[in-house]
């Protein structure tokens, strides 16, 4: 006689004269598995074989005890194992990692267990190794041999979870990688939506990183997504020539199964027509106390017109001061087709419930705010670009994850605008590392300095070594020690106060310690680069737009038509040269998410809700001059 057992499709024979050894060679099986076992003892002499039965591994959709119930003295090993490994997937279920480690750990790898219930085992030890937020360790743990024969459900598990880990790692080409391995084995039902998660893991890439790519050997799943990707991040300023070479891409690769079936977004991209509007109305206060703010922004907006804009392009201009609704009404009357601006938040808002109105939906006009609303509004066509600096914060949070940053601490002006900025980078590091970031604020005046030495723990060490000075003696001589556990410092400061803080950091440094890299905010951005200033900020790096951190003979011009102008009216003046550059490829950039357009006020891409998001440039100042990175 033998027994039988079924692993999905792969059924394992195994002869009686095994079963009283594999019980002999089983170890650390919890207690409860143990009584089980004793139980069956009881009721059957020993030796005596028992019915065959079938144990599928595909679903653990019963309680831990009651698969711990099924297992039997005269049972296969294999049989043994299997339900310890149903009962160990039943523990994970309820999220108790450590019960189901025992059972894992209790299954010895030896040359004669089945390969089934090798990959299995692997498999969930690497499941209880996530529940646990150790995902590094359970990548370790998903190395299959290819030469594995397994059912194609545990092999699209094995791959689904792969793909998982290396996405909440950040590593979206290996993500797309598994994702592109997973499709051979996922059911044709499954196909359109493992197309859609693989083109959203790929919309962050650039074109550059995609083309290291596109000739992968290995996997030609693979290397094909990286072929669209970068046919579609290369051709999305030119819809047609788009289309023309996803069409030849499928051609060349019928089997592909992004071939077969375009991912969702791709396909509804393709569809999207650009703005070509006739007449671009622009809502600015021209007139009254904020017509000083708008001034940059309206030159900006004329200079790129006169740089490259199309002739056949109407630009007129329309006075918010008095009634930015009347102003957009006069522009609708006036039959324009595309709307930059209002300008001021209060403006936007007051814009923004105006168009709400039910009435009123059906005849909202494509539109560029220059700011941001309390609300995002919810119609279509609507975009919104801002100069803001909370956007900064958090592309700043990005940046220093980027340079490999773990432990940054912020050191932020006490007041409202500092508390708001620094709030944006808590998010985003927590987003980004599932990590809170350390704040320290510093008051104005002398107190400054006091407050970067308790943030840098220079305080606690003073205070050690006065003490140890009243125990000891004042002949006892020692160094302060600062703390070592900090990898970067983000200031969140205006240049005035910068130029006081950083000298505090420099001096709360020990000689212990080697000082960490130190970013800073467009906010602390000199409006003049004497040689003097700009070395008592030496190896700090700024963000700012890349206009202003690399000059050009472009600022030059400006700074000699409007030299009074100071960093923040230049910022606008290039908010509104790009402004009007993004009106005919706002469409393909919302629709093709990820797709980056360098402006002049940093790389610029569009979110699913019409934000417009810039990546802003990094320079750093050395020998007294700000160097761009």
């Amino acid at each position: 006689m033998q027994i039988g057992i079924n692993y999905g499709q792969h059924f394992i024979r195994v002869k009686p004269s095994q079963v009283l050894k594999s019980i002999k060679t089983t170890k650390f099986i919890p207690l409860v598995v143990a009584a089980v076992i004793l139980a069956g003892c009881a009721s059957k002499q020993p030796g005596t074989p028992i019915a065959d039965e079938i144990v599928s591994l595909g679903s653990a959709d019963n309680t831990p005890a009651w698969y711990l119930s099924k297992i039997q003295p005269n049972q296969s090993l294999q049989t043994q194992q299997s339900y310890t490994l149903l009962a160990a997937w039943a523990y994970l279920k309820q999220d108790d990692t450590s019960r189901a480690d025992k059972l894992l750990h209790s299954i010895k790898d030896a040359p004669d267990t089945a390969i089934a219930i090798q990959a299995q085992k692997r498999y969930l030890l690497a499941q209880s190794l996530h529940l646990q937020s150790r995902t590094e360790d359970a990548l370790a743990k998903l190395e299959f041999p290819t030469q594995w024969a397994l059912q194609d459900w545990q092999w699209r598990e094995y791959y689904q979870l792969k793909a998982r880990l290396y996405g909440e790692l950040q590593q979206p080409i290996e993500q797309v990688r598994q994702l592109s391995m997973l499709e051979p084995y996922a059911p044709a039902n499954e196909r359109s939506q493992i197309n859609d998660a693989i083109w959203k893991a790929l919309q962050p890439l650039s074109s550059e990183q995609l083309a290291r790519f596109i000739d992968d050997h290995g996997n030609s799943i693979f290397a094909g997504w990286m072929q669209l990707a970068y046919l579609v991040k290369h051709y999305a300023v030119a819809p047609n020539e788009l289309i023309r070479y996803v069409g030849q891409w499928q051609q060349q690769n019928r089997s592909h199964p992004g071939a077969m079936k375009l991912p969702t977004d791709l396909e509804k991209a393709l569809n999207t027509k650009p703005y070509r509007p006739q007449k671009i109305a622009v809502l600015l206060p021209l007139t009254g106390s904020k017509a000083n703010i708008a001034n940059p922004v309206k030159q900006g907006i004329l200079s790129s017109y006169l740089a490259g804009g199309d002739p056949q392009i109407e630009i007129v201009f329309y006075d918010t001061a008095t009634d930015v609704v009347a102003a957009y009404q006069a522009a609708q009357s006036q039959s324009a087709d595309f709307v930059i601006g209002p300008l001021l938040p209060d403006n936007v808002n007051k814009l923004q419930a105006f168009l709400a109105q039910p009435d009123q939906m059906p005849t909202a006009l494509p539109q560029l705010y220059l700011n941001q609303p309390s609300q995002l509004s919810q119609l279509e066509n609507q975009y919104f670009f801002a100069l803001s600096p909370s956007q900064e914060a958090a592309d700043a949070a990005k940046h220093l994850y980027q340079d490999g940053v773990k432990m940054p601490l912020l050191l932020v002006s006490d007041d409202a605008t500092g508390q708001r900025l620094a709030e944006a980078f808590k998010q985003e590091w927590m987003q980004l590392t599932n990590k809170e970031a350390e704040v320290h604020f510093y008051p104005d005046g002398d107190k400054m300095g006091g407050a970067v030495k308790a943030a840098l723990g220079v305080r606690d060490s003073e205070k050690r070594i006065a003490r140890m000075k009243q125990l000891i003696g004042n002949r006892l001589r020692g160094d302060f020690r600062s703390r070592r556990d900090i990898d970067a410092i983000y200031m969140i400061a205006n240049a005035d106060e910068l130029t006081l803080l950083k000298p505090f950091i420099d001096v709360s440094f020990s000689v212990f310690a080697k000082p960490v890299p130190l970013y800073t905010s467009s906010r602390g951005h000199l409006e003049k680069n004497t040689s003097q200033t700009a070395i008592e900020l030496n190896n700090i790096s700024i963000s700012d737009i890349p206009w202003l951190i690399q000059p050009n003979e472009e600022t030059a011009e400006v700074a000699a038509l409007w030299p009074t102008w100071r960093n923040s009216q230049k910022r606008l003046y290039i908010m509104g040269y790009d402004a009007l550059d993004l009106v005919g490829r706002l469409a393909q950039m919302k629709a093709f998410p990820g797709f980056q357009y360098q402006g002049r006020s940093g790389e610029l891409s569009v979110t699913p809700e019409g934000v417009i998001e810039r990546h802003l440039s990094w320079g750093k100042y050395q020998r007294g001059k700000l160097k761009p990175l």
